[in-house]
């Protein structure tokens, strides 16, 4: 196993690889990118950690991890090149975070040192969920004395991923007491909501952009019913679409015609066939 050392000189070079890159007489596609600009890679690069994960290909995993570090280090070296900050300074600012979010590990007086200024929490022999309570009970002393009185839900970025910034949202407007009080509740909510969504599609003249406000309530509101039932919906959403994939696959496999060939009842005749024959597999 590489040492700590090791893991640092790499490190070392991996910053002085990206400083090389963006310099004069670098690589002429590196110099011309912006924050504006590789934003999208950043989130691409995030995904496909995601998706080794889900494929347990360890060694694509160690790739798409050192193209997200990637990401992190071209940040850091145009940040560094406008004056707002180094890698060493985005180093120093997680260190700092994780000793003072963590006095349970690494005790209250070093906690205190870096910055935590959170009283009376319990660390002693707790559980996962404590530490999860004291971990955002530090986050939201940091945030007020940083910020002053916020409303909860701006510390949630507008730039999320929908799903997720519903999520969030959800989530925090919670803990203010803003919630359904079961997931019976939202169930009927959700039925209400399909119910509006059906009003505004039958109606004579369809307005597109109210079809889409109710749409976007449905949605909301089965996010919600997710952080109820326990269910990441990010995560169940794509275990869907690979669930969808795989039978649409099989489906092409099984056709004697490629599928735009056929009629709607032998499309349908063959995704029950895959459903059935993928059920029989899970039950042996």
């Amino acid at each position: 196993m590489p040492s700590e050392q090791d893991a640092g000189q790499q490190f070392q070079q991996a910053v002085a690889i990206m400083a090389q890159l963006r310099a004069p007489g670098g690589c002429p596609w590196d110099r011309e990118q912006t924050f504006d600009s590789i934003r999208k890679y950043t989130l691409e690069e995030t995904y496909e950690v995601l998706d080794a994960i889900e494929q347990r290909d360890w060694g694509h995993l160690k790739e798409e991890l050192g193209d997200l570090l990637l990401q992190v280090l071209f940040y850091a070296e145009m940040a560094s090149e406008a004056g707002h900050f180094t890698i060493s300074d985005v180093i120093r600012c997680l260190n700092q975070k994780l000793v003072r979010r963590h006095p349970h590990v690494f005790g209250d007086a070093a906690s205190a040192a870096a910055g935590n200024t959170a009283e009376g929490l319990a660390t002693q022999g707790i559980d996962a969920g404590q530490v999860l309570r004291n971990w955002e009970e530090i986050k939201q002393r940091e945030k007020s004395g940083k910020e002053g009185r916020k409303g909860r839900l701006e510390a949630v970025p507008r730039s999320l991923p929908a799903l997720m910034e519903a999520q969030k949202l959800g989530s925090r407007a919670a803990k203010s007491g803003f919630d359904w009080p079961d997931a019976q509740g939202i169930l009927e909510k959700l039925q209400e909501e399909i119910e509006e969504l059906e009003a505004e599609r039958r109606r004579p003249e369809q307005d597109l952009e109210a079809i889409s406000m109710e749409l976007g309530d449905l949605l909301f509101t089965v996010v919600n019913l997710a952080r109820h039932l326990k269910v990441d919906p990010e995560m169940a959403l794509r275990e869907s679409n690979a669930k969808f994939r795989r039978r649409f696959s099989q489906m092409e496999a099984l056709s004697p015609k490629p599928l735009e060939e056929l009629p709607s009842e032998d499309l349908e005749a063959l995704w029950t066939a895959v459903k059935e024959q993928e059920s029989r597999s899970v039950s042996e």
